[in-house]
């Protein structure tokens, strides 16, 4: 990889957000490598998305074990060597990773909390990525089958060897959330960050009270999924084009796009030219009105996207009339 040189002014429009009570702060939006850093995409567009959001002054990068296809760790590895021509601004650079899901064949490899697994994916993950150390380790998705306690236990090891700096979790309920925070707790464990789903289409956050109780508790929430697997964009305002997520059945909520959510997004997107903004930057902007929220995470196949999704903090007030006139679309009347 060539050597690259930042944008001396990367940091002067970016919002960035104290993670809960801790003394970390993220961009108001955050990269995530879910999809399209893969082994079969293209590592020149790969790079240059990196480089973009960095240059834009997104400071967070999102992974995990399980990120990349066809194969879990891809994404992990392209990062790792993209993250060659640039390792010397790691210590601006605030890179996590999850363990939680399933990973490697075997009764160690699956969906689970266990210490074992933890420990022994986070070492895959730090090779992968040639690094020494993670700045946010998660555990991906609660595991009924594993103590908590032995869930927490091991994320707290995981800190006290230096492998993390700080750990949080991700699809957990509120309820969930408090037991794993007052073991948390007792062990004095850096645990800042509750990363969930969360989108004008997708409000469970709110109907659960994870968004309550993180902003009364001093937790942050890196909200993934921010623009429903596509939904929330121009993609899909007149029909679904072949070669989009729905279009290729790549995504569990094709069947709602119907004639119902049609209407809605067109609605919606009346509301953000209004605004002078895309869908995609309203439904952004909508989700960092949240006070609960630290930073949404974006994902993107193009360079361009990130720049149109990174707009949308030059707008993020709402009128109580905008707001309105939103909740009334949202709820189909």
């Amino acid at each position: 990889m060539n050597t690259f040189i930042a944008d001396e002014k990367r940091y002067d429009k970016m919002i960035y957000n104290r993670c809960g009570k801790s003394g970390l702060k993220l961009p108001a939006v955050s990269l995530g490598l879910w999809h399209n850093f893969g082994h079969k995409s293209c590592m020149s567009n790969m790079e240059e998305m990196i480089h973009t959001a960095f240059d834009l002054g997104i400071t967070y990068f999102d992974l995990a074990n399980n990120y990349g296809h066809p194969y879990n760790g891809s994404a992990e590895e392209n990062f790792g060597k993209i993250l060659d021509g640039m390792r010397h601004y790691r210590d601006e650079m605030c890179i996590s990773t999850k363990a939680g899901y399933g990973m490697w064949p075997g009764p160690y490899g699956g969906d689970n909390g266990s210490r074992k697994y933890l420990i022994s994916s986070l070492d895959q993950s730090l090779k992968r990525m040639k690094l020494d150390y993670v700045d946010i380790f998660y555990h991906h998705v609660f595991d009924p089958d594993t103590p908590l306690e032995e869930t927490a236990l091991a994320l707290d090891h995981i800190v006290k060897q230096g492998k993390a700096l700080y750990v949080g979790i991700s699809n957990y309920t509120s309820e969930q959330t408090s037991e794993i925070m007052k073991i948390f707790n007792e062990l004095h464990t850096p645990f800042i960050v509750n990363q969930p789903s969360y989108a004008m289409l997708n409000r469970w956050i709110e109907n659960d009270g994870l968004d309550r109780f993180a902003l009364e508790n001093g937790i942050g929430l890196a909200v993934f999924s921010p623009l429903y697997q596509g939904f929330l964009t121009n993609k899909y305002l007149k029909k679904v084009p072949e070669n989009s997520r729905v279009g290729k059945g790549e995504t569990w909520i094709g069947n709602e796009l119907d004639e119902k959510m049609t209407y809605k997004l067109n609605a919606l997107n009346d509301i953000a030219k209004e605004r002078n903004q895309s869908l995609s930057q309203l439904a952004l902007s909508w989700i960092l009105r949240n006070k609960a929220i630290t930073t949404v995470i974006i994902g993107a196949s193009r360079p361009e996207q990130i720049i149109e999704n990174v707009a949308c903090i030059e707008n993020i007030n709402f009128t109580e009339d905008e707001l309105n006139k939103i909740e009334s679309v949202l709820a189909g009347k």
